[in-house]
């Protein structure tokens, strides 16, 4: 003998079914990858190193890149200084990268930077935003004390949700401690 499914019985079904598809909604989906690019070479390639990345070459051989652009403030200045694990204190290496920075941004007067925070994997990701929003403003605080002024200058935290390396380990956490000065506006 069946018995009849009343309208209670309806409604539960209905409840548990709401239930679990909210719970597969919420399912945490894999990490994405982010791919590397290696900048482009201009003299042979030295092998690996398994000290920290350099701030970035200080003296390099000036391009192509139109005086005043993007490209010429990134492969003649350089974009990306680093910083040590759990640290914002701008490092000694970093010093000349950042002084070519602010004499370029004082050079160029019209154009207007952000200043992106980054960190490795390791860590909360709440951790991590307040670390790249230190480092951030760490180079932020360097540039303006150098004569930039401070109107032309944002800030933004990224903290390990845009890795340069996507890899796991010393040497990819090493790239991904930094902060990268982008221009956004004023550049010919």
């Amino acid at each position: 003998m069946m018995r009849s499914v009343n309208g209670n019985t309806l409604l539960r079904l209905a409840l548990v079914g709401a239930a679990a598809a909210s719970l597969a909604a919420c399912a945490s989906k894999p990490k994405p990858t982010y791919p590397t690019q290696a900048p482009p070479q201009t003299q042979p390639q030295a092998p690996p190193r398994t000290e920290l990345p350099p701030a970035a070459p200080v003296t390099q051989a000036p391009t192509g890149a139109l005086p005043g652009s993007t490209e010429d403030f990134v492969v003649n200045v350089g974009d990306r200084v680093y910083f040590d694990t759990d640290s914002h204190d701008v490092r000694a290496d970093a010093t000349p990268l950042l002084d070519a920075q602010s004499a370029w941004l004082r050079r160029y007067g019209a154009v207007k930077v952000r200043i992106e925070g980054n960190a490795d994997e390791r860590g909360t990701r709440e951790y991590n935003l307040a670390l790249g929003a230190r480092r951030a403003n760490s180079v932020r605080d360097y540039l303006v004390e150098k004569g930039v002024t401070a109107d032309r200058i944002s800030t933004i935290s990224f903290g390990k949700e845009q890795p340069i390396d996507a890899g796991s380990g010393e040497a990819s956490w090493d790239k991904n401690r930094n902060a990268r000065t982008a221009v956004v506006s004023g550049a010919r």
